[in-house]
């Protein structure tokens, strides 16, 4: 569905970019020769643009490539100013202008983050599935098909008890078989034994 609204508003540009020029020439503003020479005289300026803006974002790119760090910024800049030409090169004023915005860094950057955060970011994580954004299923079951916590509510069963909090490896109550918790409580018994040590000597003389 993106692929054909795409389609269509690249159709529409040079439609739009038509009536344009048919409107400013047929309402008297400028001569049909003036226009024609506005529409060079724009490419020309926005192509001079094109080439200082790309030798910046390869300078930076080769900044970047040079400390280790990804040039995702520079790679995307690339591709807008890629448009701009593209843009700049097609006969009209409305391409000329599409493609000033590409090229001019205080437009192009706004647009690089929009195109970063809805299109880049969606699109690699859903071919890694999460690891763009870190959302990524480390336990139970990412399509929601049963529960999520096979061990039930907080955890790995330790105490090996099904009383409150058995499942939790803190708990205080439970069926805990060695009071690892700590804290005894009422319900807990405990058999003191008292250990006698016999001296040697006096089991000898008896």
């Amino acid at each position: 569905m993106r692929t054909r609204s795409l389609l269509a508003l690249l159709l529409l540009i040079p439609l739009v970019d038509a009536f344009v020029l048919v409107a400013i020439v047929g309402s008297g503003v400028l001569t049909a020769l003036q226009t024609v020479a506005l529409v060079v005289l724009t490419g020309l300026i926005g192509m001079i643009l094109v080439r200082a803006e790309g030798r910046n974002t390869l300078m930076r790119f080769q900044r970047k490539a040079a400390t280790g760090s990804a040039p995702t910024d520079e790679l995307l800049d690339g591709g807008l100013l890629i448009a701009a030409g593209a843009f700049l090169l097609t006969p009209g004023l409305v391409t000329d202008l599409i493609g000033f915005l590409l090229v001019l860094p205080p437009t192009r950057y706004p647009i690089r983050v929009a195109l970063k955060r809805w299109v880049v970011v969606p699109y690699i994580d859903k071919q890694t599935d999460g690891f763009a954004t870190g959302n990524v299923w480390t336990f139970g079951f990412p399509d929601g098909d049963g529960d999520s916590d096979p061990f039930g509510s907080g955890g790995f069963d330790v105490g090996g008890g099904s009383g409150p909090g058995a499942g939790n490896p803190g708990n205080t109550g439970g069926d805990d078989p060695l009071g690892a918790s700590g804290s005894a409580t009422d319900d807990e018994e405990y058999v003191d034994v008292d250990f006698e040590v016999n001296d040697d000597d006096s089991s000898r003389e008896s």
